[in-house]
């Protein structure tokens, strides 16, 4: 079986719509998805070539007209998927955290579905084994992306323009 290397999440309520909307913003970009079954409502699972260079034309996409993304939030390509189980998740995460540069500053994002566990513990448990210096919260050069989707977690090392956040471009 194919893992999802996108998640897109999107409005639960108008997914034929915002179905619609991914695959045109996606043909804009010279891409083609192929859907993943997804067991969460509001989430996307997708297969494409090249996810991240994917995800920087649709943060330019959306940049120039936000109106594009009416339907659909959050475009988080993903590089390996583990088990949610916090130890093989800090495996991942002190490998990334070996790829990012001592100067660049970085933060860690996590998003869980389908999972219980306090999130700021997570988070901390997940951050240990980044021994990186410059955390910024708000303007980071690289990004620990954690998306837990039940059993399983999807988790990428990201620049801060290969991760489409629609919400936060629109303001």
């Amino acid at each position: 079986m194919v893992d999802a290397n996108l998640l897109v999440t999107y409005d639960s309520s108008r997914g034929g719509k915002a179905k619609e909307e991914v695959e045109a913003c996606l043909k804009e970009a010279g891409a083609k998805a192929r859907f993943l079954k997804s067991d969460v409502t509001g989430l996307f699972q997708l297969n494409v070539k090249d996810p991240k260079v994917v995800v920087k034309k649709l943060v330019k996409s959306c940049k120039s007209d936000p109106d594009k993304f009416k339907l659909t939030y959050h475009y988080v390509p993903i590089d390996k998927w583990v088990k949610s189980d916090v130890k093989k998740m800090q495996e991942v995460t002190k490998k990334f955290g070996e790829k990012i540069k001592k100067e660049e500053k970085w933060k860690l994002n996590l998003h869980k579905r389908h999972y219980e566990g306090d999130s700021r513990e997570l988070i901390t448990k997940l951050t240990d084994p980044i021994d990186k210096p410059n955390v910024d919260l708000s303007d980071p050069d690289k990004i620990v992306q954690v998306e837990i989707v039940g059993a399983k977690a999807g988790i990428a090392l990201l620049g801060k323009d290969e991760l489409l956040e629609v919400t936060k471009i629109k303001g």
